[in-house]
């Protein structure tokens, strides 16, 4: 008995909640995966989201037994002066007093990180950036998010934005970058480029041609030559940005996840790029994509 109750004890529970999917998993103590479920989520309806997480818990606990601890990573971060979420882009998050609301329901403590800070913290403990002392974080989806772990723990920021340079301006911009606007309200950040929804938005606008991003880099490959002159101008503007942080923070290590990150040609394009960009004479910084996959973010939530 006194076994089960210290194995429960020890339990992790990590929520990931996307704007089209949310996945629960649980981890014991030596971080193996002992219970996982993937739903889709009710983007458009705060309450339904609060449910929704809540019967995710309640499952996870009567599967396993016992109440492990629980941390949710969700786009946005919570206002360290409001205790309500911001810059989300499940926008019936903003505004809403996440943590709060859920610790209500659940009737327990939640631990609420940005899903890139968590994606961040689940590569640098168990994947990709293993073995590293500073790793930047990156993901590539529909938008575009980062995160910096230390020594393996994870920076916030007195602002709790550390790592947030999608919303930053893409650098060295010119004429062909165009400026597109982002629904944070100001035009030519990071995200509006480097995201699959931004690659696809400004193909769009640059040819008049409405393909998914996915669709550019498969006709790409194909030899198209409006979707190799695009995935051209992708990978510049992605070295561009990549080179900013590592002017600024030089991390050992640079981990690439979502969708983009996908693409193999990312890692063949990238080294030689950034040393146009980058203030050095050398750059050995690595760019690796993800070990864990899209499985990172509900893995680091666990690991809060």
């Amino acid at each position: 008995m006194d076994n089960r109750i210290n194995r429960q004890s020890s339990l992790r529970l990590g929520i990931d909640l996307g704007g089209t999917k949310t996945e629960v998993a649980v981890l014991d103590d030596k971080l193996e995966t002992v219970f996982r479920k993937r739903v889709a989520t009710p983007a458009q309806d705060y309450e339904a989201i609060l449910v929704m997480i809540a019967d995710l818990v309640d499952e996870a606990r009567d599967t396993l037994g016992g109440r492990p601890t629980v941390g949710i990573g969700t786009p946005g971060a919570l206002s360290p002066s409001t205790g309500v979420l911001r810059n989300s882009n499940t926008s019936c998050l903003n505004g809403r007093p996440l943590r709060s609301d859920l610790e209500k329901r659940l009737d327990c403590s939640v631990k609420l990180e940005n899903d890139a800070n968590c994606f961040t913290l689940s590569e640098a403990m168990t994947g990709a950036g293993q073995g590293f002392m500073t790793v930047f974080g990156v993901i590539l989806g529909t938008g575009t998010g980062g995160g910096l772990v230390v020594a393996r723990q994870l920076l916030t920021g007195p602002n709790a934005i550390a790592g947030e340079w999608g919303h930053n301006p893409l650098p060295w911009v010119s004429e062909s970058d165009g400026s597109p606007r982002c629904y944070c309200g100001k035009t030519g950040c990071i995200e509006t480029y480097i995201s699959g929804s931004g690659l696809a938005h400004n193909f769009q606008i640059r040819t008049g041609l409405a393909l998914s991003s996915e669709a550019i880099v498969q006709a790409a490959a194909q030899g198209d030559k409006n979707c190799e002159q695009a995935m051209d101008l992708y990978y510049d503007q992605l070295a561009r940005s990549l080179a900013h942080v590592i002017n600024i923070v030089d991390p050992d290590v640079i981990v690439l996840g979502g969708g983009m990150s996908n693409i193999d040609e990312i890692y063949r394009q990238l080294p030689a790029r950034l040393l146009s960009w980058v203030f050095s004479d050398t750059v050995v910084t690595p760019i690796l994509p993800a070990q864990h996959g899209d499985a990172s973010g509900v893995f680091g939530a666990a690991m809060l």
